[in-house]
């Protein structure tokens, strides 16, 4: 059996490995596919990403960033873990890093949306909307190519 993976969790940008994390999301997730690399550049610029890290090589495992005014609401968006470390704990430490980091700002709401791991989030306080027939969204000139955007 193989020795569990040493993470790390890291808020600083300069440790992002962007050409892996463009990858990522650009031909793997099914939210983003196809996402110009401009656009990942512009996404990164405008928000508070993190990463996981294997610890003993520095290969980076997991991916998420925040949009936030920094004071009453953030979304956590963009979460993705590389497929060959699901199952390792890199998902739980990243939203459990990304959770802490963001817990200071004491924001109002804090928002995301998945189509499949709603267990993940839940052990994070994140709970199904009580009246999502309120929550409204008006699709942009680019809506279609990266709906969850």
């Amino acid at each position: 059996m193989d020795e569990p993976t040493a993470l790390h969790f890291s808020a600083d940008p300069a440790d992002l490995d962007v050409d892996r994390v463009h990858r990522w999301l650009s031909e793997q997730s099914y939210w983003a596919r196809g996402r110009s690399r401009a656009t990942q550049d512009a996404v990164i610029a405008g928000s508070r990403n993190f990463g996981v890290y294997d610890t003993a090589t520095g290969a980076q495992l997991g991916y998420a960033r925040v949009i936030t005014d920094g004071v009453t609401f953030g979304w956590l968006a963009d979460v993705f873990v590389e497929p060959d470390a699901r199952g390792r704990g890199v998902g739980v430490a990243l939203v459990q890093g990304v959770t802490e980091a963001i817990e200071p700002l004491g924001l109002k709401r804090f928002a995301l949306f998945t189509a499949d791991a709603q267990g993940l989030y839940e052990r994070f306080g994140f709970r199904p909307l009580p009246d999502p027939a309120g929550w409204m969204m008006r699709p942009g000139s680019g809506f279609g190519a990266d709906v969850h955007d």
